[in-house]
C-alpha cells in the first residue's frame, strides 16, 4: 500500500505549488509590495509636508528679520537726517515734537521718542533706557531687537499702545494652567540710534538716542502680510488654509487663526508640549499640532529679546485635514484597484493552473490503478493542448507497450520455470561456494580488526615501557652501590621489561608484518585502495554509508605498499567514524601536478560532522585525538610522517556539519 501513497503525494504537491505560483504574486507578494510602497510613500509625503512648513517658516522668519532691518535703517536714517537736526536745533520743543509725530506717521511706527542718558529725560519714556537696545544706542551704537515692554512703559509712551496691548486670555485645551486673566505686556520691534543734539539741549557728558518701534500686539497688518507672503493663492490644495501667528510667550497676540468665523483666536494659548519644546528647550517645532480647534502641519520657532531670553514664538502652518483626506482617498483607490485586478486575474490564474494539474491528476490516478493491477487503465485524454497533455498521451502509449510486454513476460515466465529447475542444482553448488567465501571474508575482516586493535595496543604499551626503563636507570644511578643489594630484583625487572618489549615487537610484526620488509616499489594507487576496502568493510556495514569510488589516476607512485595501505586505511577509518549516523564516503584518485612536479592525488571525503578551524590546526599533532577514549592520537601523525618521507603532502579541508576532505599528493614514480 506504500507505493500508491508515494504516487499521490507529488500530484498534491504540484497542485498546491501551482496554486501558490498562480496566487502568491497577486495575493501575497503584490499586497506586501503595495504595503511597503504605501508606507514609504506616506513617510515621504509627511516629510514633504514638514519640508514645506519649514520653508514657510523660513519665509516668515525672513519677513520678520526684514521688519527689524527696515526699522533699524529708518531710525538710523532719521537720526542723521538734516530735517531732524533742524528740528532739534530750533530751540522750540513743539517743533521737535511735531517733527517726531510726523516722522512716526510717515514711517509707519507706533512710537518715536527721544531718550536721554542723563538724569533728565528729553521727553517722557526714560524707562526705555533699561533695554539693551537703547543702552547700546546711548553708548554710540545703533541696535534693533524685539523686546517685551510692560503696560506701564507703553502707557508712558502712548496710552493707546497700552490699551492695544491688552488681550483677554481664552481658556485653551492642552495649554499650561495659569491664573492670569489677560496679557497686558507688549511685544515691540524696537530700534535705537545715537543722535547729536545742540550743547544747550543735553548736559556735557550725556548722550541721547532716537528710539522708535512697532507694537506687534493685535498688529493684524503684520500677521496678514506674513500669511499672504507664505500662502499665496493656489499654494495649498482646495480645502486647506494657511495660518500665521505671533506669540508672546504662549499667548497668541497676533494671528489669523479663527476662533469663530468672525473672530480671531487672540488670547488663546499654545499647547503645553509645544511650549516646552520651543520656549523651554529652544527647539524649532516641525510636526503636526492641534491649533485652537483643528490639526495643522505646524512650524514654531522661538523669538529671543535683546536680553537673550526666549520671550515668544513665530508660527506658520496649514490645515492638515485636506492632506489626510487626500492620503486616505489615494489609499482607498489603490486598495480598490488592487481588489479589481485580483478579481479579474485570480480566476484566470486558477483556470491556467487547473489546465496544468488536471492532466497530472489523471496521470497519477492512472498510475495508481496500474499499480493496483489494472493494466488496462488509461488517462483517456483525447486532445493534447500543451506539453503536459502530450506527456499524458505518451503515458497511454507507454502503458499499451507495458501491457503487451506483460503478456510476453508471462510466456517467458513459463519457459523460465523449466530452466530454473535445471539450474537449481548448479545454484546449490554455487551457494556452497559463496558460503565458503563468505566465511573466509568474515575471517579476513576479523583479522583486519585484530590487526588494527593490536597495532593500537602496541603503540600504547611502548610509551610506558620506555618510561619504566628510563626511571629504572635513574633509580640505579641514584642508589649507586646500594643498588647491588637489590640486584636480583633489578634483574627481574629488566627481564620483564625486555619481555614486554619483545611482546610488543611481536604484536607489531603481527599487525604490520610488511613494515619490516624495508623496501619500496611502484604501485598504482587505485589498486592499493581497492586492497584496503575489504579491511574496512566491517565498518562500512555497521552504518548506512554509501561508498563512491572515482578512479582517474594513470600514474604510478613509489612507496612501501604497507605504508601506503596504512595511510589509506587510517583516513578511511577516520572518515567512517565521523559518520556515525551514515552518509557518503567518496574516494578519488587522479593525476595532479604540484609545483611543476608530476604526481598522483588521493582524496578521502566524508559527509560527517566536520571539524572547526581549531581542530584542523591540531589534528596532525601526536597524541591529539577527537575520539576521546577510542583513539590514541597517533594515526594522522604517523600518516603525515610516512607521506612526508616520500616527498608528498597531506592536507585537510573541513567545515562543521558539512564534512571533511583529506587530500594526499605523492610524486610520480621515476
Amino acid at each position: 500500500m506504500s507505493t500508491p501513497a508515494r504516487a499521490v503525494r507529488p500530484v498534491r504537491s504540484i497542485r498546491f505549488r501551482l496554486l501558490a505560483i498562480a496566487l502568491l504574486p497577486t495575493l501575497v507578494i503584490l499586497p506586501l509590495l503595495l504595503g511597503i510602497t504605501i508606507a514609504r510613500w506616506n513617510s515621504k509625503f509627511d516629510a514633504l509636508l514638514i519640508a514645506k512648513v519649514n520653508g514657510d517658516l523660513t519665509i516668515a522668519h525672513q519677513y520678520l528679520s526684514r521688519i527689524l532691518e527696515n526699522t533699524g535703517e529708518q531710525i538710523q536714517a532719521l537720526a542723521v537726517s538734516v530735517a531732524f537736526q533742524d528740528a532739534a536745533s530750533s530751540g522750540v520743543p513743539a517743533d521737535l515734537t511735531t517733527f517726531l509725530e510726523q516722522s512716526r506717521q510717515r514711517l509707519g511706527l507706533d512710537f518715536l521718542v527721544l531718550v536721554e542718558g542723563g538724569t533728565e529725560p528729553v521727553v517722557e519714556g526714560q524707562s526705555l533706557a533699561a533695554f539693551p537696545v537703547v543702552a547700546s544706542a546711548l553708548k554710540g551704537t545703533s541696535s534693533t531687537a524685539i523686546d517685551i515692554v510692560s503696560n506701564r512703559q507703553l502707557a508712558e509712551i502712548a496710552p493707546a499702545l497700552a490699551e492695544r496691548a491688552l488681550i483677554d486670555l481664552v481658556d485653551t485645551p492642552n495649554a499650561v494652567e495659569t491664573n492670569r486673566k489677560s496679557e497686558t505686556r507688549g511685544m515691540v520691534v524696537q530700534s535705537a540710534s545715537p543722535i547729536s543734539l545742540p550743547d544747550n539741549r543735553i548736559p556735557a557728558g550725556n548722550r541721547a538716542a532716537l528710539v522708535g518701534g512697532i507694537l506687534l500686539n493685535q498688529n493684524l497688518v503684520f500677521i496678514d502680510t506674513i500669511n499672504d507672503l507664505v500662502y499665496r493663492e493656489a499654494s495649498l490644495p482646495e480645502g486647506s488654509k494657511g495660518t500665521a501667528t505671533l506669540f508672546l510667550e504662549d499667548v497668541r497676540i497676533s494671528t489669523n487663526v479663527r476662533l469663530f468665523e468672525d473672530r480671531r483666536a487672540l488670547g488663546t494659548r499654545v499647547s503645553a508640549a509645544v511650549r516646552t519644546a520651543v520656549l523651554d528647550e529652544g527647539q524649532t517645532w516641525l510636526d503636526s499640532a492641534f491649533v485652537v480647534n483643528d490639526w495643522y502641519i505646524s512650524a514654531y520657532e522661538p523669538i529671543t529679546d535683546s536680553f537673550g531670553n526666549r520671550v515668544g514664538m513665530l508660527y506658520v502652518g496649514f490645515l492638515e485635514t485636506p492632506f489626510r483626506e487626500a492620503k486616505q482617498t489615494t489609499l482607498i483607490t489603490i486598495i480598490l484597484a488592487f481588489l479589481a485586478v485580483a478579481a479579474v486575474s485570480v480566476p484566470i490564474f486558477l483556470r491556467w493552473a487547473r489546465s496544468i494539474f488536471k492532466p497530472l491528476e489523471r496521470m497519477s490516478d492512472t498510475i495508481t490503478r496500474v499499480e493496483a493491477g489494472n493494466m488496462g487503465a488509461r488517462t483517456e485524454l483525447m486532445v493534447a493542448s500543451d506539453e503536459i497533455g502530450r506527456v499524458a498521451l505518451h503515458l497511454d502509449g507507454l502503458l499499451d507497450q507495458l501491457q503487451q510486454r506483460d503478456r510476453d513476460l508471462r510466456l517467458w515466465n513459463d519457459e523460465l520455470n523449466d530452466r530454473v529447475a535445471e539450474r537449481t542444482s548448479e545454484l546449490e553448488q554455487a551457494n556452497r561456494r559463496i558460503e565458503a567465501a563468505t566465511k573466509q571474508l568474515i575471517m579476513s575482516e576479523k583479522l583486519a580488526a585484530i590487526g588494527e586493535i593490536t597495532a593500537g595496543v602496541a603503540h600504547e604499551i611502548n610509551n610506558p615501557i620506555a618510561v619504566i626503563q628510563g626511571n629504572l636507570d635513574v633509580v640505579r644511578s641514584v642508589l649507586g652501590q646500594k643498588a647491588e643489594e637489590a640486584k636480583v630484583e633489578f634483574r627481574l625487572i629488566d627481564e620483564q621489561i625486555h619481555r614486554i618489549s619483545q611482546i610488543v615487537t611481536k604484536l607489531l610484526q603481527f599487525a604490520k608484518p610488511e613494515e619490516y620488509a624495508g623496501y619500496v616499489e611502484r604501485h598504482a594507487i587505485n589498486a592499493v585502495i581497492l586492497d584496503c576496502l575489504p579491511l574496512v568493510q566491517h565498518l562500512l556495514n555497521k552504518a548506512d554509508i554509501s561508498l563512491v569510488l572515482e578512479d582517474r589516476a594513470t600514474r604510478l607512485v613509489l612507496m612501501n605498499r604497507t605504508e601506503l595501505q596504512q595511510v589509506a586505511i587510517n583516513l578511511i577509518v577516520n572518515a567512517l567514524h565521523a559518520m556515525p549516523a551514515g552518509g557518503t564516503l567518496t574516494i578519488r584518485t587522479f593525476d595532479h601536478d604540484m609545483e611543476n612536479k608530476a604526481g598522483v592525488a588521493l582524496e578521502v571525503e566524508d559527509t560527517g560532522v566536520g571539524m572547526s578551524a581549531d581542530l584542523i590546526g591540531r589534528i596532525f599533532d601526536p597524541f591529539f585525538s577527537t575520539k576521546k577514549r577510542e583513539g590514541t592520537g597517533l594515526g594522522l601523525s604517523i600518516s603525515q610522517g610516512l607521506i612526508d618521507r616520500q616527498g608528498g603532502r597531506i592536507s585537510v579541508e573541513s567545515e562543521p556539519g558539512k564534512g571533511t576532505c583529506f587530500s594526499i599528493w605523492l610524486p610520480e614514480a621515476r
